[in-house]
């Protein structure tokens, strides 16, 4: 059963207790710190360009000032696996660090939508407190006050995808002259007010596919928030006697034990998915550490050492040997290694434009008038610069051949891409059994921004009618029961 359903089915809200300590000061500063730094990202610039910005309408994606276009298919590729596996390694080292201390949805929950509701809804666990608990508009204005966060979250999120220029746009204009992207700010401010106000947790339970694959990234190695078992079983109610702390299970009278698990239950009152870490690894736990800064201020409270809930492995708790160095944490280095050797190898073959030639689609020459052979060619070129760019397409050194094309030469904008038609013609008797192989020579003839010109040479075979007649001769002779010489049948 899912931790946020009770034994009827219905929805079991879950409103944390605040438990305070060192893990929860720490997890503080660094997700103010983060919520800056999601929000002063889309305004930042590497090299005259956005530092991120993810263009799906042009399919241009900009990070870190390096613009990849939809022909870079491999260093995207590239790029999208080097991050799985780098969260497979940190995975299998930190476990679920990511979730319970940088992932957008756990920073924003549990650091600006929560305390917002306890502000206007008091903690829970206790009598309601505040001048703005208890009042018969804390809802409403709570509701209103996450709908002005959520409009500033759509606005950040947003400026990933269009940039802040085109979204200061939308923002000022009327959504009369832009219905469109209106339509998508409050698609996305809905999304925002529906999952911090009411999906909530069942974002990470539900929808989140990690809690579903840690189970095959993790190992008894692994670091993860734990119970020792081991020092708090079997668990019971504390009592004093005088100053001396004892802790006793009930049943048993007053005989005495030395686990330290009080089962108060605070570690599972203070979680924010609302699981008992006790029961040990469970997929919904996000490692936010609030059982850790629990079960520490009543261990202190009770004069026992803390870590009965802390940041250990599995092996480590049950008393086996700890291994640091293990077979993914060597494979996975060795492969995040070879794959960003291989992204820097591709990125440095990217020159000023991408140049490809292609045979064109249907026949793969035609008989022109005249006698002349015409070989069909795609000419694709997409411009990579800042600045629009002209391309001269010509045949390097070739004699008895010329080159006809739909555009010569070619005006590209930054980022354009065009596909254009051409022809190679030549005579036929250039044509013999052997295929020839001519050289398309692209030119830059345009200032470009870097200083250096393009220039490309690609080199294409050319077919003909004698290639034709050769492959037809040699396709009738390897037919079986067929005389290389005669016409009848053996």
């Amino acid at each position: 059963m899912l931790s946020t359903l009770n034994a009827d089915g219905s929805r079991r809200w879950i409103k944390p207790k605040l438990s305070h300590g060192r893990f929860l000061t720490m997890r503080r500063v660094v997700a103010y710190a983060l919520i800056l730094i999601f929000t002063v990202i889309p305004y930042l610039s590497m090299n005259g360009k956005p530092l991120v910005l993810l263009d799906l309408v042009t399919r241009h994606f900009t990070i870190f000032g390096r613009t990849f276009l939809p022909t870079d298919t491999l260093l995207l590729a590239l790029l999208l696996v080097g991050c799985f596996v780098t969260i497979f390694l940190l995975s299998a080292l930190f476990g679920r660090v990511w979730c319970g201390w940088a992932c957008p949805q756990t920073v924003y929950m549990e650091f600006v939508f929560r305390p917002i509701e306890r502000l206007f809804e008091g903690a829970p666990g206790r009598v309601k407190k505040g001048w703005l608990a208890g009042k018969a508009f804390s809802k409403p204005a709570k509701m209103v006050v996450y709908a002005v966060i959520s409009v500033y979250l759509a606005h950040t999120f947003l400026a990933y995808f269009v940039g802040v220029d085109e979204l200061r746009q939308w923002v000022t204009r009327s959504p009369l002259n832009h219905p469109g992207p209106f339509g998508v700010m409050v698609a996305v401010t809905g999304l925002m007010l529906f999952n911090f106000g009411f999906f909530r947790e069942q974002t990470c339970i539900i929808a989140c596919p990690y809690g579903r694959f840690q189970s095959a990234l993790l190992d008894r190695n692994s670091l993860i928030v734990t119970y020792d078992h081991v020092r708090g079983e079997p668990r019971g109610r504390a009592t004093r006697a005088g100053d001396d702390v004892s802790l006793r299970v009930l049943s048993a009278g007053p005989e005495k034990r030395t686990a330290d698990c009080v089962d108060c239950g605070m570690c599972v009152t203070t979680c924010p998915t609302g699981i008992d870490i006790r029961n040990g690894l469970q997929m919904e736990c996000i490692n936010c550490t609030q059982c850790i800064d629990a079960c520490d201020t009543v261990m202190a409270k009770l004069d026992r050492p803390r870590g009965l809930i802390r940041y250990s492995s599995q092996a480590a708790i049950t008393g086996e040997k700890v291994r640091l160095l293990r077979p993914r944490v060597v494979i996975y280095p060795a492969v995040l290694l070879v794959i960003a050797v291989a992204f820097l190898v591709v990125l440095s073959g990217k020159g000023a434009a991408d140049v490809s030639i292609l045979r064109g689609v249907g026949r793969p020459f035609v008989e022109l008038p005249g006698g002349e052979i015409g070989n069909p060619v795609k000419v694709k070129i997409v411009n990579r610069m800042d600045k629009p760019g002209d391309y001269r397409v010509e045949l390097a050194g070739a004699e008895g051949l010329r080159l006809t094309i739909d555009e010569n030469p070619i005006h590209l904008n930054p980022g354009e891409a065009k596909t254009l038609s051409a022809m190679i013609v030549a005579q036929r008797n250039l044509l013999g059994h052997e295929m020839p192989v001519v050289s398309v020579r692209v030119t830059e003839i345009s200032t470009p921004a870097s200083g250096t010109a393009l220039r490309r040479e690609i080199g294409f075979r050319l077919m003909g009618p004698a290639q034709r007649h050769e492959r037809e001769h040699e396709s009738e002779s390897d037919k079986p029961g067929r005389e290389h010489g005669g016409g009848g049948d053996k």
